[in-house]
């Protein structure tokens, strides 16, 4: 699965992370009952759900004179997908450099072994 970059910018700022875990344990939540519970402005708030709704990570619906913004559960599935795929690869990159620097340390210590061998 690709890794969507405009996806994980969203999702890469700390306040918009908080943002998402409210939205989640409150099932939903406007830009200023947001700002209640954050230590920024309703105005910061409203941006951040631009960024958020723009990549479908909230969907907004009107209610009166606020929109009551809920987190897009597809997305966010798709988001820990690829979030997932991401530590497989580097997971797998990381085993690839242990067993290098465990095969470089092994030759270092074959090549020791021979100099010793060849001194007495």
């Amino acid at each position: 699965m690709p890794v969507d970059d405009d996806l994980w910018s969203a999702i890469g700022d700390p306040t918009r992370r908080r943002m998402l875990d409210l939205l989640l344990s409150e099932g939903g939540g406007t830009a200023t009952s947001l700002s209640e519970r954050l230590p920024v402005t309703r105005q910061a708030v409203a941006k951040h759900l631009v960024v958020l709704d723009r990549v479908g990570l909230v969907h907004a619906t009107a209610i009166g004179r606020e929109r009551q913004f809920r987190v897009d559960p597809e997305q966010l599935a798709r988001a820990a997908a690829q979030l997932a795929d991401v530590g497989a690869a580097w997971d797998a990159r990381l085993h690839r450099i242990k067993r290098m620097a465990e095969q470089i340390q092994r030759r270092a210590h074959e090549n020791g072994q021979q100099s010793t061998e060849k001194e007495q």
